[in-house]
């Protein structure tokens, strides 16, 4: 067991929902924080009740889609605090169609922040985790890096993406003999906005379609289940236990079990089960 108190805990996505609560968690539990997100408002309400908990907090407006401001932003951190631990590359947005109905757009926006925001992120601080003697990276995929779905597909792209690189990552740590802890996570239906601000990007953009609209409502009223509070406390508990990958949620349990006995069956199951969802 490893405690987070008194680590310098870095968490991207932090204006809102699940990475909200990890910087709230993880200041409960006595880290300090750099904290960051593209939602400067979501983000100062943020930082202010971390501080409230009592925790020492750098706050950062970021793009972590923007390579040089996630480069800036590690070495602004690291000069911050003289050191840094840990790093949760949560920041994520959801969104994208079918292959046939996607464009370019929707690729290049979700891997864009999705994928290159965990590369950002871990390769930005990476050299300082190595150097603090104690690092860990914690990367948030999903429970679509475990399952693929039908409509989502640059998503489940993004997410299967960073389980890949996460999972390298940890062998090249260990190979390399580094200390360095690296972790995976597996949210399955964690109640957050990520699928109301997929729909309202679609709607800035005139493309929004009935479809969309329907499966937005099915993922908010029937699937996201979980309180981020608890998703939070799940994932440090997790950290702090040094486990290589974090299942949140029995729904996340339920498909890894499936995707692993059912391999060649789970696709068509997965659709059976989406549409019995939408006549219900």
């Amino acid at each position: 067991m490893s405690s987070v108190a008194g680590k310098v805990a870095v968490v991207t996505g932090a204006g809102s929902g699940i990475g909200r609560q990890l910087a709230l968690e993880l200041a409960r539990r006595g880290a300090r924080l750099a904290v960051s997100d593209v939602d400067e408002a979501g983000l100062a309400a943020t930082a202010d009740r971390a501080r409230a908990l009592g925790a020492e907090v750098h706050r950062s407006r970021l793009d972590v889609a923007d390579r040089a401001a996630v480069l800036a932003h590690a070495a602004a951190v690291a000069d911050h605090f003289g050191v840094v631990h840990q790093v949760y590359n949560n920041a994520g947005v959801a969104g994208g169609g079918t292959v046939l109905d996607s464009d370019w757009e929707d690729y290049d926006r979700i891997l864009g922040i999705n994928l290159f925001g965990v590369l950002h992120g871990t390769k930005a601080f990476l050299p300082h985790l190595i150097a603090s003697g104690d690092g860990h990276v914690v990367n948030v995929s999903s429970l679509n890096g475990i399952m693929a779905q039908a409509s989502i597909n640059a998503y489940s792209a993004s997410k299967f993406a960073v389980r890949g690189f996460t999972e390298a990552l940890r062998s090249e740590m260990l190979q390399a003999g580094h200390p360095v802890q690296v972790t995976v996570v597996h949210p399955g239906g964690v109640r957050t906005n990520i699928s109301t601000a997929a729909i309202e990007h679609a709607r800035q953009r005139g493309v929004l379609t009935p479809e969309d609209e329907r499966r937005a409502a099915l993922y908010d009223d029937k699937l996201l289940r979980m309180p981020p509070q608890q998703a939070a406390r799940t994932i440090v508990a997790g950290v702090e236990a040094g486990r290589p990958r974090i299942l949140v949620g029995n729904d996340a349990k339920v498909v890894d079990l499936l995707v692993r006995l059912l391999p060649r069956a789970y696709p068509r199951l997965a659709v059976a089960v989406q549409r019995r969802a939408q006549r219900a």
